[in-house]
């Protein structure tokens, strides 16, 4: 399953960013200046590749076209809300950091069973998200939840566990005249 510039800004909308802006709508290759501030700076690439690399190790192996996805994705909620690109940077920051202490290198270096088996170690999988909490916490929170909630809200993503019409999704008359499926 390909995930598509639809699934993103689907993804946006469920997030609550609002689409229409020409920002969300650029190319994951644009550059755009910052007033130096970290809460108005773009995501830079490392910290992206560190999202898509974990978002490799998330989402399920039928998923394709991630790295453009997670980009538009990433990058229109940082254009909406500057505030929340501090709190990816510090939660990547730290996954790479944890990355680098284990393994002696970046997160996004690593292989895939690698990168999960950081995640893993980390205890991700069963620690509350809390974007205040402690560094686990917190990439909880920012990388592994966030991804997860942009693929779930996704139309690809929603058919991907059985949930054809995610919320804010029209799928049309033949899925509301057609009964629930086995």
């Amino acid at each position: 399953m390909r995930l598509t510039r639809r699934d993103a800004l689907a993804a946006l909308a469920a997030a609550g960013v609002a689409v229409g802006g020409g920002a969300v709508l650029r190319s994951s290759d644009d550059e755009r200046g910052g007033s130096g501030d970290d809460a108005d700076r773009p995501v830079t690439d490392d910290e992206l590749a560190t999202l898509v690399a974990a978002a490799e190790v998330l989402y399920p192996s039928a998923v394709e076209n991630v790295d453009a996805f997670v980009g538009r994705y990433v990058r229109g909620r940082a254009e909406d809300e500057p505030g929340h690109v501090a709190g990816v940077v510090d939660a990547t920051g730290y996954l790479d950091e944890y990355a680098e202490a284990w393994y002696g290198e970046g997160f996004a270096a690593l292989d895939r069973s690698d990168r999960e088996e950081a995640l893993r170690r980390m205890n991700v999988d069963t620690t509350d998200p809390d974007p205040e909490g402690s560094d686990v916490e917190r990439v909880r929170y920012y990388v592994v939840n966030e991804l997860l909630f942009a693929l779930y809200a996704s139309p690809t993503g929603g058919e991907l566990v059985g949930i054809e019409n995610p919320q804010g999704h029209p799928g049309g008359l033949a899925s509301y005249q057609r009964g629930p499926q086995p």
